[in-house]
C-alpha cells in the first residue's frame, strides 16, 4: 500500500481541506460519523453537517450519545458519501468540541434543516448542541468509481 504525505497539522487548526474535497462537502450530503463510548466501543450515527471554515458544524439533540461521547473524548471520524456514487466518498478523522448550546444551538439545527430542504420550525424550542469538528485529516476514496 503505498503510503501518502499530509502537509504538516496545526493541531489548533486542523489540516486545510483541498478544493476538491471542500466542493464535495459543500453539497448537502448525510454523514455517518464514529464517537468512542466510555468504554471504548465505537458508535455511530447519521447526521447533517454543514461546512464551518476548515471544518464542519454539526448539531444533536441534548442528551444522545455521540454528544456525551464527544464530552469525554473529541476523536470523532466523518463519512460523507454521494448518493448517486455511492463507492464515492469522504473520510475525515478529528477531533470535535463543543461550540454552542441554547438559542444559537438551536438556530444551527434551523440553518441545517433549510441546507437538507427540512421544515425549520419543527426543530424550534428544543434543546440542541452545536459542536466544531477540527479536521486532522482527509481523504477521497472511489472518485473514479
Amino acid at each position: 500500500m503505498p503510503s501518502t504525505t499530509h502537509p504538516a497539522v496545526d493541531p489548533a487548526l486542523g489540516a486545510p481541506l483541498t478544493d476538491r474535497l471542500r466542493a464535495f462537502l459543500e453539497g448537502p450530503r448525510f454523514a455517518t460519523i464514529s464517537t468512542l463510548d466510555p468504554d471504548g466501543a465505537p458508535h455511530q450515527a447519521v447526521i447533517w453537517y454543514a461546512l464551518d471554515g476548515d471544518g464542519l458544524l454539526i448539531n444533536s439533540h441534548v442528551g444522545r450519545r455521540w454528544p456525551r461521547n464527544l464530552d469525554h473524548d473529541p476523536r470523532i471520524a466523518v463519512a460523507v458519501y454521494e448518493t448517486e456514487r455511492p463507492y464515492h466518498w469522504v473520510g475525515l478523522k478529528g477531533r470535535g468540541a463543543p461550540l454552542r448550546d441554547g438559542d444559537a444551538a438551536s438556530a444551527d439545527i434551523r440553518d441545517l434543516a433549510r441546507r437538507y430542504g427540512r421544515d425549520p420550525l419543527k426543530y424550534a424550542g428544543q434543546a440542541r448542541v452545536s459542536f466544531r469538528v477540527t479536521i486532522d485529516d482527509a481523504f477521497e476514496y472511489g472518485a473514479d468509481e
